[in-house]
């Protein structure tokens, strides 16, 4: 029972971080590769301070680590942080990808049947 009170924690924070669409674009940027903290913070219109709570936000959530690398601070994405939750969604059933191509072919055979 503490391992599902425990999961539901962490799906609480990872979920919590992922609201926010600052911190979704930030981790979009870190798919890319390893970031200093100050060209993480470049294209956003707030300070430092802000993109560093941000940073805090996610780090504490496990989808970065931050470490010191001489003066200068880089952040990295985790690549397994989103695991629970991605099992989690997948319990549901209604997360399998769409096949667009295909339901695409469908309403085109549907919107030609309902003009016949």
């Amino acid at each position: 029972m503490r391992h599902l009170h425990r999961m539901a924690q962490t799906l609480d924070t990872v979920f919590a971080a992922l609201a926010d669409p600052t911190r979704r674009q930030i981790l979009t940027m870190l798919l890319e590769d390893d970031m200093a903290v100050t060209d993480v913070a470049d294209p956003f219109e707030m300070s430092l301070a802000a993109i560093s709570k941000h940073l805090m936000i996610l780090a504490n959530a496990g989808l970065i680590s931050q470490e010191k690398r001489g003066r200068v601070k880089w952040c990295k994405l985790e690549p397994d942080a989103l695991k629970d939750a991605s099992v989690w969604m997948q319990a549901f059933g209604q997360f399998e990808a769409i096949n667009l191509d295909a339901f695409e072919r469908f309403l085109k055979t549907e919107n030609l049947s309902s003009e016949a």
